[in-house]
């Protein structure tokens, strides 16, 4: 089995000592639009970026259904001491996608110079265009970073632009991979954890985010490590409302359970138990 693939946990903000430090600090995703407004937020992930934390900072659009501006965005990478900013996106348009990502990175080179990697989204509405955008991508010259959605529903023609794990196979076998890109996974699909131990045969995928095991473990479900995975409708991350601390240890449960599929040997820290 390959190297693992580092877990970064959502989670609300008042529960990021006890589900999100972590031990070692690796890699946080964490929302631009939250930073720049939730004192609490900012200073958690300024410190776990002093410790030594990957700080990547989304841009909003998964939220508010909208990116922020580049100079949100800027400035909500040097509140945290972030490395990496995810550029603007659209949900199947790699067209759309393409845009607005190059609009960004040059406004964000404007204002920040290299000071931050910057992360495209592959988005396609079909696999003809998944190609050509993933090649705009990696010859644009503007993204240090890809990063490959999650697939929400069952496809069974196994579309590169549906089908995450189809997608990196096929650049994989492809020789499609670049030595220069930092390739992420965002977001846990449909089949969940399930999806980390087939995609921890390639070693160049470097990280993954997600809030299922919080949002699960917080409405008394567990993830089990062979499966299977069965998510029923969830409320958003924002929207979970008080969880009781009787649900802690189902929640961390699920986390290890994330992780382990991962091959993360990243413990919650200790400071949140």
């Amino acid at each position: 089995m390959a190297k693992s693939i580092d877990f970064s946990v959502i989670a609300p903000p008042a529960y990021l000592n006890e589900f999100v430090g972590q031990a070692p600090a690796r890699v946080h995703h964490v929302a631009a639009q939250r930073v720049l407004s939730d004192e609490t937020y900012r200073a958690f992930f300024a410190r776990e970026a002093e410790r030594g934390a990957e700080i990547i900072v989304d841009n909003g659009v998964f939220d508010l259904g909208h990116a922020l501006p580049a100079a949100d965005l800027v400035a909500a990478g040097y509140a945290v001491g972030a490395r990496e900013i995810i550029l603007p996106d659209v949900m199947r348009d790699g067209a759309a996608t393409l845009k607005a990502s190059e609009q960004a990175a040059r406004e964000i080179r404007e204002l920040a110079g290299d000071a931050f990697r910057l992360c495209a989204v592959l988005h396609a509405a079909d696999d003809e265009e998944w190609r050509r955008t993933y090649d705009a991508l990696v010859t644009g010259g503007f993204a240090g970073a890809i990063a490959l959605p999650a697939s929400r529903r069952p496809d069974p023609d196994r579309q590169l632009c549906r089908t995450r794990w189809a997608a990196t196979s096929y650049l994989e076998d492809h020789g499609m991979v670049e030595d220069k890109i930092v390739y992420r996974l965002l977001g846990l699909g449909r089949t969940g954890h399930l999806e980390l131990v087939e995609q921890r045969e390639h070693e160049w995928i470097s990280s993954v985010d997600g809030a299922a095991p919080v949002i699960l473990g917080a409405m008394g479900i567990a993830m089990l490590p062979g499966g299977p995975y069965e998510k029923p409708p969830t409320p958003r991350i924002e929207k979970l409302g008080p969880i009781s601390t009787d649900r802690f240890g189902l929640i961390r449960g699920n986390i290890d359970v994330v992780r382990d599929a991962a091959g993360s040997r990243v413990q919650i820290a200790e400071a949140g138990r």
